[in-house]
This record gives C-alpha cells, sequence and structure tokens, in this order.
C-alpha cells in the first residue's frame, strides 16, 4: 500500500516503504494563512512576511520519517518552490533535492544544492526513477518510477488557454503548445497510475479543459486535481469527466487529506 497527502496547492508528498517524496511545497498543511497568502501571490501583491514556525504534516512527521527523503520542484515559481525547503538539511543531511534547471537558472538556488533536470533528463538511484517531461509554462513535469508504480505530476503543464479573456488565435496557440506537449507524453508513458494535475477555476468557463485532453489521452487509473487552493469544489467538479475516462477521481477536501493507493 502507498499513500498520497494532498499538503496544499500543488504540494504533494508520496510515501512508499522506506522512502518518502515530497513535491512542489509551498506551504504547510496547518499553515492557517497559506489560502490568503497564495491569493496575494497570484493577483500580484506582496506577500506579508510573518516569522512564524511552519506546522503540519510535512514538519511534523515527514520530515522524521524514516527511510530515504527526496524534495523535487517542478519550477521556480513562488507557489512551487518555496527556499525554506534548503533549510532541511540541517535536519535531514541526507535528503535529495531534484529540481528543475529553470530554478538555477533564476537564482533561487545554487549548483550545489540539487540534482538538475530538464525536459528529457533522468534520475534514477537504486529507490526511483524520476523523468523530466516538458511544461508550457517554465520549467518541467515529473514522472515518478518507483516500486512498479508510474506517479505523474503535472508542475504548470497545462492548456493554459484563458480563453475568456485571449483572442482565438492566442489561446488556439497555447492549445497547440500543450497538445503537442502531451503528444511527446503519451508516446513515452501511455498508462499512468496516479496523476496530479491543475484544475484552476482561475480560466474561467473551459478550466478543466486541459485535464479533460489529459485523461482522453493516457490512460489515468487515479486522477487528483491541483493547482486550485482553496477552490475545492470547483476542482473536485471534474469527477465526472475523469470517471467517464476509466479514471478514480480523488476529491479533495482539506490541506493534508491522505489518500491510499493500492
Amino acid at each position: 500500500m502507498h499513500q498520497l497527502i494532498y499538503i496544499f496547492h500543488s504540494g504533494f508528498a508520496w510515501l512508499g516503504e522506506g522512502y518518502t517524496v515530497i513535491m512542489d511545497y509551498y506551504r504547510d498543511t496547518d499553515d492557517k494563512h497559506a489560502a490568503q497568502a497564495l491569493f496575494r501571490l497570484v493577483s500580484g501583491l506582496p506577500e506579508q512576511t510573518e516569522e512564524v514556525q511552519p506546522h503540519g504534516v510535512v514538519h511534523d512527521e515527514l520530515l522524521h520519517r524514516p527511510g530515504k527523503l527526496y524534495v523535487l520542484s517542478s519550477h521556480f515559481h513562488p507557489d512551487h518552490f518555496n527556499k525554506e525547503v534548503l533549510e532541511w538539511r540541517r535536519q535531514r543531511p541526507d535528503i535529495v533535492y531534484i529540481f528543475s534547471k529553470d530554478i538555477l537558472r533564476h537564482r533561487r538556488a545554487a549548483k550545489e544544492d540539487a540534482v538538475w533536470l530538464k525536459k528529457g533528463e533522468t534520475y534514477t538511484d537504486e529507490t526511483l526513477t524520476v523523468h523530466a517531461f516538458g511544461s508550457t509554462d517554465v520549467g518541467v513535469s515529473f514522472l515518478l518510477e518507483v516500486e512498479g508504480k508510474t506517479v505523474f505530476h503535472a508542475g504548470d503543464l497545462n492548456n493554459w488557454h484563458w480563453m475568456d479573456e485571449s483572442t482565438e488565435a492566442e489561446w488556439k496557440g497555447a492549445e497547440k503548445n500543450f497538445l503537442h506537449e502531451l503528444d511527446y507524453i503519451a508516446e513515452r508513458v501511455p498508462r499512468m497510475d496516479v496523476v496530479m494535475f491543475p484544475v484552476d477555476p482561475r480560466q474561467g468557463k473551459e478550466y478543466m479543459r486541459g485535464a479533460g485532453q489529459f485523461v482522453e489521452k493516457i490512460k489515468t487509473r487515479v486522477f487528483v486535481p491541483m493547482h486550485f487552493a482553496p477552490a475545492f469544489d470547483k476542482a473536485n467538479a471534474f469527477r465526472p469527466f475523469a470517471e467517464a475516462g476509466g479514471a478514480r477521481f480523488v476529491e479533495l477536501t482539506h490541506a493534508g487529506q491522505r489518500i491510499d493507493i493500492e
């Protein structure tokens, strides 16, 4: 049995026997100001900095969990990469950081801090393999191969069409880029066990379009929405579309939610 933990926004943890993988950490589960901070971030407002000790499932449990610890970040955007993760080395000097190379280019971390991947590159050890696929924004998406499972974290890969406010040429161009990346992935990995993918209501009436195209193209066993906080109801509205494609849809209701994956 494996377990997936929804941390916040696009942050998740994958737990297996003897290892933990934390992906796109932004805020911990018990951060009462997380939703407000995210709103300010996506609205272009300066973040209000407070000296508060982080608290939640990551700090209280996962950083102390026995076994190997991996931290993945798909790109430099602050809602996907929090420099705080580099401080975790003080508690866990054995930690393995696997970051997209754009984080290095934007000087958010130093060369010696991590293993750096770009599209088409792979990290592998005796526990897991991480493949870097493309994105339609910046950075990469990640595919984990671990214990016979394929686990996909999309990062900012999506059909970011913004149809309600873009010209037809603009949104069709964005869609073409997404479908190109989707074809590239599907040719190499036509079936996936677990997929975490954006279902972002800020895009307007067609906000589920990219997720729908993904499950139509790639046979997905378990679909988990992300990049929607705090609009749980909007994200969970994708359920019938995921189930129509044969996927088990995970309805998220709160930060810290645990999902058992057989």
